[in-house]
């Protein structure tokens, strides 16, 4: 009896069951959806795309092909030595679990934790896959905290990353070494370079966004080209290519950068194998398997038809819960596409340059030279180029290494290098940094925040042959020797590998960070019970939602964000709250985009009397104008800073409580409580002092953390400084001047912290 093609047949018969498996497990995860469930569902659709499709597409024989002494047919060995991959992963996820962020961060980690947790639809394009995944990652017994479970999310997924880099970085060594233990170390270094570059550490301690899942989905597409380029002719081949398409396909629904591994698969196919895209057959199978991997999308008309907690763009028709009817509407089609495009953000054609390509690539190199010394504060500006100087010509040197010993794997990793730092370059059309080429100052586009960020995955893919080239370095002192067992003796040499360890030890963890929730909570705090508060958006709003969503605090506050109300969805989704911004949906859907305002115009809420500028008025100002008409009589309104309602000439009837703004429906009548400090601030100083003394955390927790490594938030502590130093104002002048010192020490303190004091240097 023929064991093998028993084993095969058997392989082979289990794939229809496999595949009907498949399709019950998608079907049912969606009438679940549709049902409004959220376990379950979420549960059925990642068995069914994430583990039983590409098992299904595999056919069920994933043994790698060999020769009869056990070995591979390429004279290899008989399997990749995916147990020290796996020792690996568990040393990097060990350093990342050791400096872990214990909660949220700033910008879009609220954000994503919270849709994680509701289930819901963040910013364009949604991500669903991550959704699903964050979503059920977050319901293991795993942490008591649900911040550091999806956290750990980051910090398993890059880790594992770490491990398939591991892998691919072993089959280049072994042209190498003879030495099998030279090989799995020169392996270990490239994985450990890469885990422990800034950026890719400083992503993989706190889950930002979709960023490490992604660089996941990215390695294992690599990982399989690797294995395909040993044997690419042939049934096995075209069942890994078919898998490989789907993944790709799949992690779209992750990230737009899921297809980043697009061209070099490409590459490697016609370098290898050029006829396969003269195939059919083959190419009907990519295409089919590539709408199915893209179908997930379909996860967000769905669930925004239950409107979840977090919607943004509410990519459906559907207004009062799911139907088939409006759910395969040529609306909800539209408006599901311009969620996937990311029309709301209103990119140029690509052609059309922000800023010269060249001054884009020197954003990259800035953020490269981070990788091996983040010197945030500019201290060290020589030993960080050198660092950096040192990196890339390790990895020319790994480069040319591996070029002479694995050709098609050096024109993969050569391709996707390339991909992942020029293409990627061009195609993102990025302004300025924030903190590049600060000598421009503000009179170029710039970028609200650094996006080094996107270049995590170049910079974990460099780690590879950043780490050939030190095993280079490691061989060739090892030949100079000339004695035995060499390569010990070498093995100080090594050393260079854990450079971006010690050098990032300072600046990439996050353990003990919790400012951002506590910034939360103390603006939370800052609003009266049942209060609506109107943000700018990001760092002044997602910790917020937060807040709310994940921890449950302070859910009676409507957290608004002015720039959604100029959206067609947001009043929708404020209007089902109970805010009045309008009589109806469709009053709401009249409100134009903006109106042009000729001549000053008297407005009148109550007892408001004020004048609005002439000129144009927005859509979303038209919104909290008649909020203040119809809502803030049975609802305080508040505002994260006076700059928005100034605009609108309400100014006279603000009062600062605690970090916030508050409308009032009266002119304030100034008193030893209601302290005016120039022109026109009024202090609530009992409440505000209450808060600061009593309540807030945020303070302590800046003090804590001692550092901040990310310039362009930096304005978020600021806030506790201008709310201290309007405070110690106030108190001064009602007479409570040891009250007034007090709260200005503390205030000194903060300032002389991380470079705090330059935010308001900035702002001159």
């Amino acid at each position: 009896m023929n064991i093998a093609s028993t084993w095969r047949a058997a392989g082979g018969m289990r794939a229809p069951i496999i595949w009907t498996t498949t399709a019950v497990s998608i079907t049912a995860g969606y009438v679940l959806l549709a049902r409004g469930g959220m376990t379950a569902p979420a549960l059925l659709l990642v068995l069914g795309y994430v583990v039983l499709a590409p098992l299904a597409m595999w056919g069920g024989d994933g043994r790698q092909a060999t020769g009869g002494d056990g070995r591979q047919a390429n004279g290899g060995e008989a399997e990749p030595p995916y147990g020290w991959a796996a020792l690996v992963s568990l040393v990097v996820l060990a350093l990342y679990a050791a400096t872990l962020a214990p909660t949220t961060a700033m910008w879009d980690t609220s954000e994503y934790m919270a849709a994680a947790k509701v289930l819901g639809i963040p910013h364009p394009p949604g991500n669903p896959l991550f959704i699903l995944i964050a979503y059920l990652f977050g319901t293991l017994p795993i942490a008591h905290d649900y911040a550091v479970r999806i956290n750990l999310l980051a910090a398993t997924t890059s880790a594992a990353a770490a491990g398939l880099w591991f892998l691919v970085a072993h089959e280049v060594t072994k042209r190498m070494f003879e030495e099998r233990w030279a090989r799995l170390t020169a392996a270990a270094v490239c994985a450990i370079v890469g885990a422990t570059s800034f950026t890719v550490w400083n992503q993989s301690v706190v889950n930002e966004k979709v960023y490490t899942v992604c660089l996941l989905q990215l390695t294992v597409v690599v990982w399989l080209a690797v294995r395909w380029t040993r044997q690419p002719i042939g049934a096995r081949a075209d069942r890994l290519l078919v898998v490989i398409a789907y993944l790709l396909a799949l992690g779209y629904t992750i990230h737009p950068a899921g297809y980043l591994a697009g061209p070099c698969i490409a590459a490697v196919v016609l370098l290898l194998a050029p006829k396969t895209f003269l195939r059919p057959r083959l190419i009907v199978q990519v295409a089919a398997v590539t709408v199915f991997g893209i179908s997930l999308f379909a996860f967000e008309p769905i669930r925004s038809a239950s409107h979840p907690a977090l919607n943004e763009g509410e990519p459906t028709a559907c207004k009062t819960g799911f139907a088939v009817t409006c759910t395969l509407s040529a609306v909800t089609v539209e408006r599901l596409r311009a969620q996937i495009q990311r029309e709301q953000y209103g990119k140029p054609p690509i052609l059309e340059r922000w800023i010269p390509f060249t001054a884009q690539m020197g954003m990259w190199w800035q953020y490269f030279t981070w990788q091996w010394l983040r010197d945030p504060h500019g201290a060290h500006p020589v030993a960080q180029m050198a660092l950096a100087l040192l990196a890339m010509m390790l990895a020319i040197t790994g480069a040319r290494v591996h070029a002479r010993s694995d050709r098609s794997t050096f024109v993969l990793i050569a391709v996707l290098t390339v991909t992942l730092s020029v293409a990627l370059v061009f195609y993102l059309n990025f302004k300025y940094g924030s903190s590049q080429a600060p000598e421009l100052g503000a009179g170029v586009p710039r970028e609200v925040r650094d996006r080094d960020y996107f270049f995590l995955w170049s910079f974990s893919c460099l780690g590879v042959w950043i780490g050939l080239g030190i095993a280079e370095c490691w061989r060739v002192v090892a030949e100079r020797l000339e004695r035995p067992r060499a390569l010990m003796y070498a093995l100080p040499v090594l050393v260079i590998a854990l450079i971006p360890l010690a050098m990032n030890a300072s600046t990439a963890p996050r353990a003990g960070q919790t400012f951002t929730r506590d910034f939360a909570r103390d603006m939370l705090d800052s609003i009266a019970p049942n209060g609506v508060l109107i943000t700018n958006g990001d760092n002044d709003t997602f910790p917020l939602w937060y807040a709310q969503e994940v921890e449950g605090y302070r859910k009676d506050v409507v957290v608004m964000v002015s720039s959604y109300l100029g959206t067609d969805w947001a009043p929708w989704q404020f209007l089902r709250r109970g805010i009045a911004l309008a009589g109806s949906a469709a009053e709401a859907d009249s409100i134009p985009n903006y109106m042009q305002v000729a001549t000053p115009q008297q407005f009148e809420a109550g007892a408001i009397r004020t004048t609005i500028p002439k000129g144009i008025i927005t859509r979303d100002q038209l919104f909290v104008l008649r909020m203040v008409r119809d809502v803030l009589p049975t609802r305080p309104i508040y505002f994260t800073n006076s700059i928005y309602p100034r605009a609108l000439g309400l100014e006279p009837y603000l009062v600062t409580e605690g970090l916030a703004v508050r409308l009032m429906p009266a002119l304030p009548v100034e008193s030893n409580d209601l302290v005016r400090i120039g022109a026109t601030t009024i202090v609530n100083v009992p409440r505000s002092l209450a808060l600061w003394r009593d309540t807030f955390k945020g303070r302590q927790a800046f003090e804590a953390q001692n550092e901040w490594i990310d310039g362009a938030s930096l304005v978020m502590p600021a806030q506790y400084v201008i709310a201290g130093s309007i405070l110690a104002e106030a108190l001064n002048k009602r007479g409570s001047s040891a009250e007034a010192v007090a709260v200005n020490a503390q205030v000194q303190r903060m300032l002389g912290i991380a470079n705090l004091g330059s935010v308001f240097g900035r702002a001159e």
